[in-house]
């Protein structure tokens, strides 16, 4: 027991419902981080390129304002370029254009800022403190300059006369990008945010929802470990079942199968249990019986011929009696693994019938013997071929056997859809119907007297029928006391499309 535990403890450090919701809230975070970043940089690309055409605009308009003079100085473009709201009244046009308007709008955005340089690059107006110094290398540039932890976009530009294009001067605009930053700032700390709860909310979701629909799986565990603590008990499986649910899923199918597979290991135990009194009970018959000659044996037989005759006959009789039945619970036991050791042996149902007839028909001339032979070519069948003898032979002998009066027996062979069919009828005592579902069990006999006379140990017909199912077929009884019985085999056909080829060998 010290074992088990220790092989349970290092799977309840990390529950399935744990690695449920982890595994949930991590897919959740991949796919809302791979859904932030997109969008995120969809965002910011479009901020970015909102701060560049504000940059653009102001070049555009002082460009187009200045292009008007003849001469750039301090007097001619301050008051063009004034942020003063009065001065830019001052030199709207009669007519009443919103353009100096459009420069006022440019140069009084508070991160823009506009400076203005003659021909020889010195400065002559500048809209606001220019973060950037004027580059000598090239008046016609676009760049991203880092100043004091902040950074600024600059365009320049040459500024030429529309009246005889001539150069005047040049333009720098500069827009320190603080509030893209800032809003990039706080759309990732919104993204953040959002992940975790997301994760979070995901994460508890999931494990609510992994622990409802986990109950089956609890409940089987807790079966598990209450027969696991009722291990000193006769039948530990007895009135243990997990209880069934409602969930009408794959889990209540599983409980359900579980509850199925303890139904099946408690016949087994029963029955194991049934057969340990059976076989007991059945030796112990034969070994009394032999027990009983030696000790009249040794006391005072062996000095009479005939006693000592009869006392090794009877001995022997009922050795052979117990090696019979030793051998037919061997087969008793293969019987109930013919689905793991054969389950893929293919034999042809017409030939395996017909063989057992002719050889019955052979070693009972006295019987009449009546084949009806539905099967006009090869029928094959998934059964392994010494089986399926095996079972008909079973068959045909307790024909033989329990006929009375009418020595006469009927042996039929067809086929439908799904399933190749053999009867076996015969004309004997028949069976009453409170014994029809008794005589496939171990040790059972209808007349145990009669049966041990005519040697059978009650095993025949639950070796048939555990050959039968363990094909997945079926062996069915009719019988009326005083008219007969019919036996019918229902062995599933192998489909057309089945290329393994039919088994001939008989080992036996």
């Amino acid at each position: 027991m010290q074992i088990i535990k220790q092989r349970q403890e290092p799977s309840r450090r990390f529950s399935l419902k744990m690695k449920w919701a982890i595994g949930t809230a991590s897919g959740v975070l991949v796919i809302f981080g791979i859904f932030s970043i997109l969008l995120f940089q969809s965002f910011s690309n479009l901020l970015l390129r909102q701060e560049q055409q504000y940059a653009q605009d102001a070049l555009t308009v002082t460009s187009n304002k200045l292009g008007n003079l003849d001469k750039l100085n301090k007097k001619t473009v301050q008051p063009l370029l004034s942020s003063s709201v009065d001065s830019v009244a001052q030199q709207r046009n009669p007519t009443g254009s919103l353009y100096s308007d459009d420069v006022f709008v440019t140069l009084s955005r508070k991160n823009i800022g506009v400076s203005v340089y003659n021909t020889a690059k010195r400065k002559i107006f500048a809209s606001r403190a220019v973060p950037v110094k004027f580059s000598n290398k090239s008046v016609i540039d676009t760049s991203f300059i880092s100043k004091q932890s902040v950074d600024v976009y600059v365009k320049r530009k040459p500024i030429f006369s529309k009246k005889n294009h001539h150069l005047l001067g040049y333009i720098q605009v500069t827009n320190r990008l603080v509030d893209y930053d800032a809003t990039r700032s706080k759309l990732l700390l919104i993204f953040i945010i959002f992940g975790m709860t997301a994760a979070l909310a995901s994460a508890l979701l999931s494990y609510f929802l992994a622990s409802w629909l986990l109950q089956p799986i609890n409940s089987i565990n807790k079966t598990i470990q209450q027969i696991n603590s009722d291990q000193e008990q006769d039948d530990p499986i007895a009135n243990v079942r997990v209880p069934e649910a409602s969930h009408n899923d794959e889990l209540t199918e599983l409980s359900q199968l579980f509850n199925d597979m303890l139904d099946r290991m408690e016949r087994y135990i029963e029955q194991q249990q049934q057969f340990v009194e059976d076989v007991s009970h059945e030796l112990r018959t034969p070994v009394a019986i032999i027990q009983g000659h030696l000790e009249l044996l040794n006391r005072w037989g062996k000095d009479d011929p005939a006693v000592l005759a009869e006392s090794i006959a009877a001995s022997l009789q009922e050795i052979n009696r117990m090696k019979s039945l030793v051998q037919e619970m061997l087969d008793l036991s293969r019987a109930e693994q013919v689905e793991i050791n054969f389950g893929n042996q293919i034999s042809d149902a017409r030939e395996i019938t017909l063989q057992v007839f002719n050889n019955f028909k052979m070693i009972h001339p006295e019987f009449v013997f009546v084949l009806d032979n539905d099967l006009k070519q090869k029928t094959p069948i998934r059964v392994y071929r010494n089986h399926l003898e095996q079972v008909l032979i079973i068959l045909m002998d307790n024909a033989v056997k329990y006929s009375k009066d009418r020595l006469e027996i009927h042996l039929s062979v067809s086929k439908n859809d799904r399933y190749a069919e053999i009867a076996v009828q015969d004309f004997g005592e028949g069976i009453a119907q409170k014994d029809i579902d008794r005589v496939f069990n171990r040790f059972y006999r209808v007349d145990k007297a009669r049966s041990r006379d005519k040697g059978g140990n009650g095993l025949g017909l639950s070796i048939a029928k555990r050959l039968i199912e363990g094909y997945h077929g079926q062996l069915t009884l009719e019988s009326v006391v005083g008219q007969g019985s019919i036996f019918r085999i229902f062995i599933p056909l192998v489909p057309a499309e089945s290329t393994v080829p039919i088994d001939k060998t008989s080992n036996k």
